[in-house]
């Protein structure tokens, strides 16, 4: 079966990945760390299993999983800012309809 019949399944916890807003690898996409040829083939992740990444969101609408250890907002704040913008735009991009191609940052 192809891996778009089957869904994306987080490669930590292993379940499916049910939309973009909780996905690290779209969020990755919107931040510009991630290329768009390169969304069908690599790993997903629950932004709640992606420590690394999800620990510098700031945003009312998201929850840190317990334990998870967030940086220092004045050693970091450059990139909780970015984070945050990403988080944001992904939550926009889902609400408004926009083109795949526009997500990321500008």
């Amino acid at each position: 079966m192809a891996k778009c019949d089957q869904g994306y399944n987080c490669e930590i916890c292993g379940e499916p990945v049910k939309n973009i807003i909780e996905s690290a690898l779209y969020l990755r996409y919107v931040l510009g760390e991630v290329q768009l040829h390169e969304l069908f083939g690599a790993p997903e992740r629950h932004l709640h299993c992606d420590h690394e990444l999800s620990r510098y969101i700031r945003h009312e609408k998201y929850t840190h999983s317990t334990g998870v250890e967030l940086p220092d907002p004045e050693a970091e704040s450059e990139r909780i800012e970015r984070v945050t913008r990403g988080y944001e735009r992904l939550r926009e991009v889902v609400s408004q309809g926009i083109p795949i191609t526009e997500y990321p940052l500008k």
